[in-house]
């Protein structure tokens, strides 16, 4: 039996990424870590994209922002984010007195690591007269070159904000990019990073799903590739996609995103059927193998020792925070 008092968690995170600790397989996990939720004056944050039993214990569920922006609401002095980790980054930019926990430090994203701040520090340079416009979806280091953040569901009124005439940069995602452009008739400069997931379904199989299911709607998120976005009837973010899918009248849709959203479309609508696309693979899988490294066992484990925690620079914080600031700013009066 191990002594977990003599354990160096530190250097079991460092070197797993996460608290690789046995748990007690008779244990209530359910009821443990609503325990340990009142006793650390803790709340859950999930994304869309994990696994139900996660999706179920968490406090709130949506996507990367509107999750952080929740956290503020709170008296919580703890935030488990149960996503990936620019998402954690975000939520300690916006409650930096706050601590941030991720139950393990290794779900990165493709689409953030696509943007290594050093290399879109070059890249930007060599386009002085451009600001830069950023998808959410990237690290703290690739906010704080930003000019103004955006989400999946305002980007392209943030682009539209802006004068016609005005040279942009946007990054990191190629796709939700040239789909902008495409409703907006810009012509911005666009980063080469993509999300693996999205970039994996396959135009053929989506058709033929369509042939099969003639009255369904087709349901995708702007992270997609163009030849798979032309099929879609609604195009949106993960939450889009679900208020979408909640309002229409229609009772079949085939979801082009991750897998994970199914989970809340169902609970939320369990009169309707809902396929997820196929990808372009053999294996038929379209989950994020990043956010589906979190379970409920670790969850546990990093709320019971607090660990593995994100931490920021204060710096880098502050710098990564002016950009969010203004795309609230620009949202706001548009609002008016």
């Amino acid at each position: 039996m191990v002594d977990i008092h003599t354990l160096d968690f530190e250097k079991i995170i460092s070197k797993k990424g996460f608290l690789d600790l046995e748990v007690d397989h008779t244990l209530d996990l359910f009821v443990e870590i609503e325990k340990l939720k009142k006793e650390k004056n803790a709340i859950i944050l999930a994304h869309y994209y994990q696994e139900p039993d996660i999706q179920d214990i968490a406090d709130f569920i949506g996507d990367s922002l509107a999750l952080a922006q929740k956290a503020q609401s709170t008296s919580a002095e703890m935030i488990v984010f149960a996503g990936v980790h620019f998402m954690a980054e975000t939520a300690k930019i916006l409650n930096p007195q706050k601590k941030v926990l991720l139950p393990d430090l290794n779900a990165g994203c493709s689409l953030s690591d696509s943007a290594p701040p050093l290399l879109f520090k070059i890249f930007k340079d060599k386009h002085p007269d451009h600001i830069v416009i950023t998808y959410i979806n990237c690290s703290a280091g690739m906010k704080a070159l930003s000019d103004i953040i955006c989400t999946s569901s305002n980007a392209q009124a943030i682009v539209e904000s802006l004068p016609a005439e005005q040279k942009i940069i946007f990054a990191p995602d190629k796709n939700l990019g040239a789909w902008i452009n495409k409703q907006t008739g810009r012509n911005m400069v666009l980063w080469n990073g993509a999300c693996i997931v999205h970039e994996m379904f396959s135009f053929e199989k989506i058709t033929k799903l369509k042939v099969r299911h003639p009255n369904a709607k087709v349901l995708a998120h702007p992270e997609c590739e163009v030849p798979v976005l032309a099929l879609a009837d609604y195009i949106g973010s993960t939450s889009g996609i679900l208020k979408y899918a909640t309002k229409s009248d229609a009772l079949v849709f085939i979801v082009i995103t991750e897998a994970g959203i199914l989970h809340q479309m169902q609970k939320d609508n369990p009169t309707k059927t809902f396929i997820p696309a196929p990808p372009n693979n053999t294996c038929a899988c379209n989950d994020c193998p990043y956010m589906k490294l979190n379970t409920l066992e670790k969850l546990y484990l990093c709320m019971k020792y607090e660990l593995p925690e994100v931490t920021m620079n204060e710096e880098l914080r502050i710098a990564a925070k002016i950009p969010m600031d203004k795309m609230l700013e620009i949202s706001a009066s548009l609002a008016l």
